[in-house]
């Protein structure tokens, strides 16, 4: 039973929970949007794209930078903002886009074409939905995994197995994709997991396409 001084704390703390699963389906909007380098790739070339890539990360780190010297950057730092999680400003300089960018750039260099896709959907989708689950209805927390979600690992197995199967990998190769994503994506360590996730992901699908 909740009391009536209650009910103000009760209503304060759904308000919370709310803008937090806001910021994180703008968070993780931005962050899909790296799923469209395979195809940029596809049609402009490999070396265009990881230009585009790097002249990104060039801008977005300098635009942060400044940032965190207390200027603006038009654009750039209104879509920080809306998309960054209050922990986020304790580092100062928000890394998620600088790591996104960076993994995406590691994929395309080091793995050849249809794995390098699949390591790059698997960090668009695979951790995005994960965190939007876990956030929005997870209720089971993975012991040693500060606030990992069950429910939420279980939205990136599912996310990467769909799309690696669509890919035309076999079933057991993309059940083995989706098994490293959702085990690198459950590794509590902040914004890094945009570099383990495609790197991860990308060499299980390497081992089944030579």
């Amino acid at each position: 039973m909740v009391t009536a001084t209650g009910i103000p704390a009760l209503i304060q703390a759904k308000k919370s929970i709310a803008k937090e699963i806001r910021t994180e389906l703008i968070r993780k909007s931005i962050h899909m949007t790296v799923a469209l380098v395979p195809l940029c790739a596809a049609f402009i070339g490999r070396t265009p794209t990881l230009f585009l890539l790097a002249a990104g990360l060039v801008a977005y780190s300098f635009a942060e930078i400044r940032r965190a010297q207390g200027f603006r950057i038009p654009f750039i730092t209104g879509v920080t903002a809306a998309a960054a999680r209050p922990a986020d400003f304790q580092d100062r300089v928000i890394l998620g886009p600088i790591t996104l960018c960076a993994g995406a750039i590691a994929a395309l260099l080091i793995f050849k074409e249809t794995a390098a896709a699949a390591a790059i959907y698997a960090l668009a989708f695979g951790d995005s939905l994960s965190s939007i689950v876990g956030k929005s209805i997870g209720k089971i927390r993975l012991p040693g995994m500060m606030r990992k979600t069950l429910e939420g690992s279980l939205a990136c197995f599912f996310a990467v197995f769909f799309i690696t199967l669509r890919m035309s990998f076999p079933a057991y190769a993309a059940v083995i994709i989706a098994l490293t994503a959702a085990a690198l994506e459950a590794v509590p360590i902040k914004d890094l997991d945009n570099l383990i996730i495609p790197l991860g992901s990308g060499l299980a699908a390497t081992l089944f396409l030579l």
